[in-house]
């Protein structure tokens, strides 16, 4: 079992960055692949990037694509998300989640963290 904590979160204006971190609280999550969704109030959870367990591949949901980037150390046991050019639709809660394959619907995936909040002023 595989325990989440996000960090990183806050309050950032219109065109700016963020960079957002998953990490796993006791043991390491190495040999999963990790996604973040997001969530808004009113919305549902939303598909926003994953990366495979060794790093090599990541995948983006259209809204986010060539705006961020996931990436993962595993030496540092550490995930990442590097939000550029936000906008104030990105407002949310990122959770991260991990399972053993890539997924892109937040059903399948057995572990999360409890959210770190993005605000986005315009």
């Amino acid at each position: 079992q595989v325990q989440l904590v996000e960090s990183g979160g806050g309050l950032v204006q219109a065109g700016g960055s963020l960079t957002i971190s998953c990490a796993p609280t006791g043991g390491t999550f190495s040999n999963y692949a990790v996604a973040w969704f997001r969530q808004a109030p009113g919305k549902e959870r939303e598909f926003v990037a994953a990366i495979s367990w060794s790093g090599g591949s990541t995948f983006y949901g259209d809204s986010v694509k060539g705006r961020f980037a996931m990436s993962r150390d595993n030496t540092k046991n550490a995930v990442m998300l590097q939000m550029n050019s936000l906008k104030p639709e990105d407002t949310a809660t990122y959770y991260c989640a991990a399972d053993a394959i890539v997924r892109k619907k937040a059903s399948d995936y057995d572990y999360w963290g409890q959210g770190t909040q993005v605000i986005v002023s315009s």
